[in-house]
């Protein structure tokens, strides 16, 4: 007599599998010491033009203007000899890491001042070849000037507009923006985007909110960015009482895809 549960009898057992969580495919914790570059998995963009907004700032890779800060945080610092002769940096993914599919978060402190506009956010990986809108952009956070609200949402591409279509969310949030950590992210899946903060949902969208003539372009790979521009059409100048340096510290980046 052949008892399965005590031997078996030469058939196999099968167990069964747990599900599958996320996964982190990217992290960056930006330890190490006071001035040193971010890691590889950071490529600078550099050189000024207003990279369309009319902006004042230059972008450099310099340490005064992008490095560590020796307790843990990366530090963007948007830097001025005069009102028009400012220096800042952006630092993106592009050629390193991008994703398709889940979430992108980052626990950052955002500047606040007159001129200022620092953001988090994702581009399309094929800008280089389509040019943009055509490659789509995703807006997780900016903030204008002092920071009295947020802005989040995305450019897709829109027949017959060379800026394509935006559609966004923008407002206050129960606590400060400026001179706070808070962790900002993006959920990222077929069809829709959801962007927020903390535990607060800001914004959701999906290709049904698109006006007829614009594409849905965001089932690709992006990449992430992250910069601190100053003055330009929006959000407008800085003056006399913007910090100088003015800087957003980045604590972490993480990226779980499902």
């Amino acid at each position: 007599m052949c008892v399965l549960a005590a031997t078996g009898c030469g058939v196999p057992t099968v167990g069964r599998a747990e599900p599958a969580g996320p996964q982190v495919v990217f992290s960056d914790d930006f330890d190490g010491p006071a001035g040193a570059s971010p890691s590889p998995q950071w490529r600078f963009q550099t050189g000024g033009g207003g990279w369309g907004n009319n902006e004042m700032q230059t972008y450099t890779d310099d340490p005064a203007n992008v490095g560590l800060d020796g307790a843990g945080h990366l530090a963007i610092s948007a830097r001025g000899t005069a009102l028009d002769r400012i220096t800042s940096a952006r630092i993106t993914t592009q050629g390193t890491f991008d994703f398709i599919s889940g979430r992108a978060e980052a626990r950052i402190q955002l500047p606040g001042g007159a001129g200022l506009h620092p953001a988090f956010w994702l581009l399309g990986s094929n800008i280089d070849e389509v040019g943009w809108p055509e490659a789509g952009e995703i807006d997780v956070i900016e903030t204008l000037n002092d920071a009295p609200e947020f802005h989040t949402g995305i450019h897709t591409p829109s027949l017959g507009s060379e800026r394509g279509e935006q559609v966004s969310a923008s407002g206050p949030v129960p606590f400060p923006l400026a001179g706070q950590f808070h962790t900002y992210w993006v959920d990222r899946s077929p069809g829709r985007i959801v962007t927020g903060i903390d535990e607060l949902t800001l914004f959701t969208v999906t290709p049904a909110d698109l006006a007829p003539e614009s594409r849905w372009v965001f089932d690709a790979p992006f990449f992430l960015l992250l910069n601190v521009a100053v003055g330009g059409d929006w959000p407008g100048p800085p003056d006399a009482s913007t910090p100088n340096p003015s800087t957003m510290l980045v604590d972490w980046v993480r990226v779980t895809a499902r």
